[in-house]
């Protein structure tokens, strides 16, 4: 295995000890961000954890995270992360939240892991070696769909009032219509339903940095594709469309900006 890869995957392993500990607990805080977004103390544990262990084995590395900040665009290497992605989800004892890492060198992500231990599921990937899954039933290869007419597809979203709160409601509406089947599963595990080949379209109006660059490694190994609204190969576009690559075309045609 990869050796950057094996270490993401031993610092998910570090992050669900931690945030699974505190997973609706009766104890945990949650607090407000300038941007209303909320926090919990699992976050910032988690995310403060996950940089010493880097600091410790790759202490060369930039990082970039969620809570306390960094850049890695400029950096030769940098790990991207969101120590967990759905904290809202987390903070109302949902359990559809997750760590991601990434490991990015020269600003293109070539390690991602997406792990959700209250969902007993866990995906990555490496350039080159493919995309990977496991939960209970054991560890398998992933791949995207073979969907090749929206009309056929299988369309998700996090949030549909962030597309109305930037005066582009109609647009995502408009992708809606075209598509087979829509729902609103959210955050990291629609990007990772796409990999898997379960749907066919994720569409983000809003999304950062450490919300996408996990997965794009786990999209492209399993076939697919990640860009952002304006079509752009990037994880820092602000927005994020993932399809599994023979529909990516038809859908920016339509809510693409």
């Amino acid at each position: 295995m990869d050796a950057d890869l094996e270490l993401a995957l031993r610092l998910a392993d570090t992050a669900d000890e931690i945030s699974f500990a505190r997973f609706r607990a009766a104890d945990l805080r949650v607090t407000r961000k300038p941007d209303r977004t909320p926090v919990t103390d699992a976050d910032t544990a988690v995310e403060d954890a996950l940089r010493r262990r880097i600091a410790a084995e790759r202490p060369d590395d930039a990082v970039l995270g969620e809570e306390r900040g960094g850049v890695v665009s400029e950096a030769e290497r940098g790990w991207v992360i969101d120590p967990i992605d759905g904290t809202k989800n987390f903070s109302r004892g949902v359990p559809v939240w997750a760590t991601l890492i990434a490991l990015t060198v020269r600003g293109e992500p070539v390690v991602g892991v997406a792990s959700a231990p209250a969902l007993g599921r866990r995906w990555w990937a490496a350039r080159g070696e493919g995309a990977w899954t496991s939960d209970a039933g054991g560890t398998r290869r992933i791949g995207v769909s073979g969907v090749t007419d929206l009309a056929d597809a299988y369309l998700s979203t996090t949030d549909v009032k962030a597309f109305a709160e930037l005066g582009r409601r109609d647009d995502y509406l408009r992708l809606v219509d075209a598509c087979w089947e829509t729902r609103a599963f959210g955050d990291f595990w629609m990007y990772c339903l796409v990999a898997e080949g379960v749907i066919d379209l994720a569409v983000d109006a809003t999304a950062n940095a450490w919300d996408l660059a996990a997965l794009v490694p786990i999209l492209t190994e399993a076939g697919g594709r990640l860009t952002d609204l304006s079509g752009a190969e990037t994880f820092d576009g602000g927005d994020g469309l993932a399809s599994n690559g023979a529909l990516h075309k038809a859908a920016l045609a339509i809510v693409g900006r």
